[in-house]
């Protein structure tokens, strides 16, 4: 789908690199997000650091996702891959 996310790198700061398969690229910060629930777990470098795609949407290996109606509201965009 047009939303559908292709590729994902973590950054420093807790954020994340995203690339949309409608060819949309830029940066969702988490930082807002560390102090609720489930995303706290993600404070942990080495966990955050594991962000994957799984059926088109950012998520971690416990479960954490970014619905990508908030990826896609939230998401700084930038105009070339270099992050």
């Amino acid at each position: 789908m047009y939303w559908d996310v292709k590729t994902v790198k973590p950054l420093p700061d807790y954020r994340i690199y995203v690339e949309i398969e409608n060819g949309r690229k830029g940066v969702f910060d988490l930082k807002p997000y560390l102090v609720h629930g489930a995303f706290r777990e993600l404070q942990d470098v080495h966990y955050f650091n594991q962000v994957d795609i799984l059926f088109g949407a950012v998520t971690w290996p416990n479960e954490q996702d970014i619905a990508p109606e908030t990826l896609l509201a939230e998401m700084v965009s930038i105009e070339s891959k270099e992050t």
